[in-house]
């Protein structure tokens, strides 16, 4: 009797293993998400996006990562004294039934230090974790800036001074 008890402990622990896996990124959806084109030798560009949150709790964007640069941020703009500073965030709060717009000149996610250049229509796996540990990973494409978007990547006043290294 023994030998059935260990196993069907072991069959109900591998059964219930899914529902453990599961996290906040399968109530999250991901819009429009997109990475800016950045000019010629400039070494950080934003990525965009809306992160919509279906579940029915809060959850929280704790970090991003992707291949194409050696730093990947979250990130905010603020207004110090009329000069728009870039400055880290540790989370991005997506409120339940709710959503987070990261869009130029507010939130986003920062790549930092770029491996190469990035093209018009290039494509960036780009992984995003959650504040349970579960990740969603999205295929960003990268577009041309669009008139009327600020400026990334140190330029236009932007201060980045306070960028790990």
């Amino acid at each position: 009797m023994n030998r059935l008890t260990v196993p069907l402990a072991t069959l109900l622990a591998v059964l219930a293993a899914p529902s453990f896996a599961a996290g906040a990124a399968d109530s999250i959806s991901v819009v429009d998400p997109y990475v800016r084109q950045a000019p010629p030798g400039a070494m950080a560009t934003g990525a965009f996006m809306v992160i919509k949150n279906g579940g029915a709790k809060d959850v929280k964007l704790v970090k991003a990562d992707n291949p194409a640069s050696k730093l990947t941020e979250l990130h905010t703009h603020i207004n110090d004294g009329g000069v728009m500073k870039m400055r880290p965030v540790k989370d991005i709060p997506i409120k339940a039934k709710g959503e987070a717009v990261l869009k130029p000149g507010g939130l986003h996610v920062m790549l930092i230090e770029m491996k190469s250049q990035l093209k018009d229509g290039d494509t960036i796996p780009l992984t995003l974790t959650f504040d349970d540990g579960s990740s969603k990973k999205i295929d960003v494409p990268v577009k041309k800036p669009m008139a009327g978007d600020m400026p990334m990547g140190g330029m236009g006043g932007h201060d980045m001074s306070q960028h790990k290294h």
